[in-house]
Protein backbone atom coordinates (compact mmCIF):
# COMPACT_ATOMS: atom_id res chain seq x y z
CA UNK A 1 0.00 0.00 0.00
CA UNK A 2 1.17 3.41 -0.94
CA UNK A 3 2.32 6.03 2.10
CA UNK A 4 -0.78 8.48 2.06
CA UNK A 5 1.92 11.09 1.56
CA UNK A 6 2.82 9.76 -2.00
CA UNK A 7 -1.10 8.92 -2.46
CA UNK A 8 -1.42 13.00 -2.78
CA UNK A 9 1.32 13.74 -4.29
CA UNK A 10 0.44 11.35 -6.75
CA UNK A 11 -3.19 12.87 -7.66
CA UNK A 12 -1.48 16.58 -7.62
CA UNK A 13 0.49 14.76 -10.25
CA UNK A 14 -2.62 13.28 -11.88
CA UNK A 15 -4.52 16.44 -11.69
CA UNK A 16 -1.65 18.58 -13.43
CA UNK A 17 -1.31 15.62 -16.11
CA UNK A 18 -4.70 16.05 -16.69
CA UNK A 19 -5.08 19.78 -17.28
CA UNK A 20 -1.65 19.82 -19.13
CA UNK A 21 -3.35 17.40 -21.35
CA UNK A 22 -6.59 19.33 -21.87
CA UNK A 23 -5.10 22.30 -23.10
CA UNK A 24 -3.27 20.30 -26.09
CA UNK A 25 -5.37 20.25 -29.58
CA UNK A 26 -4.41 16.57 -30.65
CA UNK A 27 -6.32 14.37 -32.97
CA UNK A 28 -8.53 11.75 -31.29
CA UNK A 29 -6.70 8.87 -31.50
CA UNK A 30 -2.90 9.63 -31.04
CA UNK A 31 -4.66 11.77 -27.36
CA UNK A 32 -6.53 8.47 -26.34
CA UNK A 33 -3.21 6.37 -26.96
CA UNK A 34 -1.21 8.69 -24.65
CA UNK A 35 -3.62 9.16 -22.21
CA UNK A 36 -4.30 5.14 -22.10
CA UNK A 37 -0.74 4.73 -20.92
CA UNK A 38 -0.22 7.82 -18.93
CA UNK A 39 -2.73 7.60 -16.79
CA UNK A 40 -3.08 3.26 -16.54
CA UNK A 41 -2.40 3.51 -12.54
CA UNK A 42 1.04 3.65 -11.33
CA UNK A 43 2.70 5.07 -7.87
CA UNK A 44 4.01 8.33 -9.77
CA UNK A 45 7.12 7.66 -7.16
CA UNK A 46 9.75 9.63 -9.75
CA UNK A 47 7.54 13.39 -9.81
CA UNK A 48 6.86 12.35 -5.92
CA UNK A 49 10.47 12.24 -4.80
CA UNK A 50 10.94 15.51 -7.04
CA UNK A 51 8.10 17.51 -5.30
CA UNK A 52 9.42 16.09 -1.82
CA UNK A 53 13.06 16.98 -2.33
CA UNK A 54 11.67 20.19 -3.60
CA UNK A 55 10.16 20.49 -0.31
CA UNK A 56 13.31 19.13 1.85
CA UNK A 57 14.83 21.48 -0.09
CA UNK A 58 12.33 24.63 0.75
CA UNK A 59 11.26 25.14 -2.47
CA UNK A 60 8.06 25.74 -3.92
CA UNK A 61 6.04 23.15 -5.06
CA UNK A 62 4.71 25.05 -8.14
CA UNK A 63 8.53 25.66 -9.12
CA UNK A 64 8.82 22.24 -9.38
CA UNK A 65 5.49 20.83 -10.41
CA UNK A 66 6.10 21.22 -14.42
CA UNK A 67 9.67 19.18 -14.36
CA UNK A 68 7.87 16.78 -11.59
CA UNK A 69 5.02 16.06 -14.49
CA UNK A 70 7.19 15.41 -17.08
CA UNK A 71 9.53 12.88 -15.44
CA UNK A 72 6.03 11.16 -15.66
CA UNK A 73 5.53 11.67 -19.32
CA UNK A 74 9.33 10.57 -20.01
CA UNK A 75 9.39 7.68 -18.09
CA UNK A 76 5.49 6.35 -19.47
CA UNK A 77 7.60 7.21 -23.04
CA UNK A 78 9.69 4.91 -22.37
CA UNK A 79 8.05 2.12 -20.96
CA UNK A 80 5.57 2.39 -24.20
CA UNK A 81 8.68 2.53 -26.23
CA UNK A 82 10.29 -0.74 -24.17
CA UNK A 83 6.87 -2.77 -24.64
CA UNK A 84 6.84 -2.68 -28.56
CA UNK A 85 7.83 -5.39 -30.99
CA UNK A 86 11.54 -4.35 -31.92
CA UNK A 87 11.69 -4.00 -28.00
CA UNK A 88 10.57 -6.42 -25.21
CA UNK A 89 7.67 -7.42 -27.15
CA UNK A 90 4.94 -6.95 -23.87
CA UNK A 91 1.84 -7.61 -24.25
CA UNK A 92 0.46 -6.46 -20.55
CA UNK A 93 1.37 -3.48 -18.62
CA UNK A 94 0.06 -3.14 -15.32
CA UNK A 95 -2.59 -5.43 -16.49
CA UNK A 96 -3.54 -4.28 -19.30
CA UNK A 97 -3.37 -4.79 -22.84
CA UNK A 98 0.04 -2.92 -24.11
CA UNK A 99 -0.23 0.25 -25.88
CA UNK A 100 0.73 -1.44 -29.33
CA UNK A 101 -1.66 -3.91 -28.65
CA UNK A 102 -4.36 -1.49 -28.75
CA UNK A 103 -4.04 0.74 -30.82
CA UNK A 104 -1.07 -0.60 -32.84
CA UNK A 105 2.85 0.01 -33.26
CA UNK A 106 2.90 2.79 -35.21
CA UNK A 107 -0.10 4.83 -33.21
CA UNK A 108 2.12 3.46 -29.53
CA UNK A 109 5.14 4.57 -31.17
CA UNK A 110 3.43 8.26 -32.28
CA UNK A 111 1.85 8.33 -28.57
CA UNK A 112 5.51 7.72 -27.13
CA UNK A 113 6.87 10.31 -28.96
CA UNK A 114 4.19 12.78 -28.26
CA UNK A 115 4.66 11.96 -24.49
CA UNK A 116 7.78 12.91 -24.76
CA UNK A 117 7.77 15.72 -27.04
CA UNK A 118 5.04 16.80 -24.52
CA UNK A 119 7.21 17.30 -21.49
CA UNK A 120 9.69 19.18 -22.69
CA UNK A 121 7.20 21.56 -23.65
CA UNK A 122 4.83 21.51 -19.68
CA UNK A 123 8.11 22.54 -18.91
CA UNK A 124 8.92 25.47 -21.05
CA UNK A 125 5.15 26.66 -21.16
CA UNK A 126 4.57 26.29 -17.69
CA UNK A 127 7.71 27.52 -16.25
CA UNK A 128 8.73 30.97 -16.15
CA UNK A 129 11.48 32.22 -17.75
CA UNK A 130 12.33 34.02 -14.47
CA UNK A 131 12.83 30.84 -12.51
CA UNK A 132 14.98 29.09 -14.43
CA UNK A 133 17.09 32.83 -15.51
CA UNK A 134 17.12 32.28 -11.55
CA UNK A 135 18.46 28.84 -10.99
CA UNK A 136 21.54 29.76 -13.34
Amino acid sequence: MLHPIFARLAGLVESRLRRFLAKRRLPGPLREAMEYTLFAGGKRLRPSLAILICDVLGGERTNVLPAACALEMIHTYSLIHDDLPAMDDDDFRRGRPTAHKVFGEAAAVLAGDGLLTDAFLLVAAETPLRRIVHAL
